[in-house]
């Protein structure tokens, strides 16, 4: 549920334009799969908003986790909310 240019802002941000030159290839030579939000996504990603204190980006991580019966591995302190429920690999 990521686009290419997501990863580029999140490591450029965070650490700047050479990093990503240099870890860039890397990241986008994974096996990751793009997924296009449809509807049923949307309306679960907006249950989880309405219900919890996370980004609506989570949120529609969240629900594709739910959807798909995957796990999210994740740092991200916003998915304790989501504890019980969903299988969070926590790094």
């Amino acid at each position: 549920m990521v686009s290419d240019q997501w990863f580029r802002y999140v490591i450029e941000r965070k650490s700047g334009m050479e990093a990503w030159r240099k870890t860039g290839p890397k990241i986008l030579s994974l096996p990751i799969e793009i997924v296009p939000v449809d509807q049923a996504t949307a309306d679960l990603a907006g249950e989880i908003k309405a219900s919890k204190k996370m980004s609506l980006a989570d949120c529609f991580t969240a629900a594709l986790a739910k959807q798909r019966g995957g796990e999210i591995y994740t740092g991200d302190p916003e998915f304790r909310a989501l504890e019980s429920g969903w299988k969070i690999v926590w790094l």
